[in-house]
């Protein structure tokens, strides 16, 4: 079978297995993707909403905005196409020399300090994270401090330590967010909210 023969029949395998749920026609083409991507059906009741976020992110990826990732595993995993299509770029700090300097200095983990080095690139863009919760806090303290702004954030750090907190802390703010409840998460499946954003944004979903 091609790549989009299997794909497909994935999706209609999903489709027929989920059963019944309440999730509006944009957000089951996120959580799909998502179940696609990881084989768990969990998804479906994990995953969390803004009722800003799907908006938020189609026009951050039309208006050619940049996607930052807190890991090089999702920003491999983000189709490139569709958003270079719209001018955007996707981009990780991780390996960035000076983050890794910064770090040893400080003893701060380098997902924090890329987090910092990311604020200029951020702005109106969508910021992924699926590893670090460290990240994901760091995050939210920047943007209750509006020194951050980016349009969307997709937080799904994976974990014991602080994944789920995290999370929940994100969930408290009144900001456009995509994440879900508990452990679960990944790089591999924050990718996948993005690509199923950036296939929304050019018609193709």
């Amino acid at each position: 079978m091609k790549p989009d023969e299997i794909e497909n029949l994935s999706f209609q395998i999903i489709e027929r297995e989920i059963g019944a749920h309440n999730l509006r026609n944009e957000q089951w083409i996120i959580v799909r993707r998502m179940i696609h991507t990881s084989a768990d059906f969990g998804y479906k009741d994990m995953v969390r909403f803004h009722p800003d976020a799907i908006k938020s992110g189609l026009d951050a990826i039309r208006s050619g905005k940049n996607i930052i990732t807190d890991t090089n595993m999702a920003r491999v995993g983000i189709r490139k196409r569709e958003i270079e299509q719209f001018g955007g770029r996707v981009r990780c700090y991780m390996n960035d020399p000076q983050v890794h300097s910064n770090a040893k200095a400080t003893g701060v983990t380098r997902a924090k300090i890329a987090v910092d080095m990311a604020v200029e690139d951020m702005q109106g863009g969508i910021y992924v994270i699926g590893n670090a919760p460290t990240a994901l806090l760091r995050l939210i303290e920047l943007v209750k401090a509006q020194k951050a702004r980016p349009a969307l954030i997709i937080g799904l750090p994976v974990g014991f330590v602080n994944a789920a907190e995290s999370k929940a802390a994100l969930m408290e703010l009144d900001y456009p967010y995509i994440s879900n409840v508990g452990r679960k998460g990944g790089s591999n499946v924050a990718a996948s909210v993005v690509n199923a954003l950036s296939i929304m944004a050019s018609g193709d979903a």
